[in-house]
């Protein structure tokens, strides 16, 4: 992704890229990334959508940018199986209560985090912004793990997301 120059993004999201804590980000792996850009990338399309649908862009920003805000350093590397329930279900919760630790959010900014595993997780998404981070994460999440495994599946991903981007213009 090339560097955003959005100004009102960057004002409404600046603070959790410039903390200390989340710029750990940039050192953990995700798919064929970082975490810290991939959720640089969720946030930014979703803002691009909510702003469209006329919705809370501010919270879908700032709860894009923290929906995997969390650190998976100690914990769980011994078993495969504890490692796939991290991954699936803690981690949004683990992303809770880490985004409340470093920041104030809103009630719509917890939902998007703790709901944007869903259907994976239980946990169904309350608000419409919600279900636009969550639905983005997937498209980009297949993108950048098609990019790992098969290049193809990657540019199919890119494409559904540009023509979602498109019809909602």
């Amino acid at each position: 992704m090339k560097k955003i120059v959005d100004k009102e993004y960057l004002s409404i999201v600046q603070d959790i890229l410039d903390h200390d804590e989340y710029k750990k980000m940039n050192d953990i792996k995700h798919h064929n990334t970082t975490r810290y850009n991939h959720c640089l990338k969720v946030s930014y399309y979703s803002y691009k959508i909510a702003k469209l649908l006329k919705l809370k862009r501010e919270d879908v920003a700032r709860g894009g940018l923290l929906h995997d805000f969390f650190s998976d350093r100690t914990i769980y590397h011994d078993k495969a199986i504890e490692k796939v329930k991290l991954y699936t279900i803690e981690h949004p919760k683990l992303a809770v209560e880490n985004a409340k630790k470093h920041f104030e959010i809103s009630k719509i900014e917890e939902d998007i985090i703790r709901s944007h595993m869903f259907p994976v997780d239980i946990k169904v998404p309350k608000y419409a912004e919600s279900w636009i981070v969550s639905s983005v994460d997937k498209i980009l999440g297949t993108f950048e793990f098609g990019k790992k495994a098969s290049h193809k599946l990657g540019y199919a991903a890119n494409l559904y997301l540009l023509l979602l981007l498109n019809m909602l213009k």
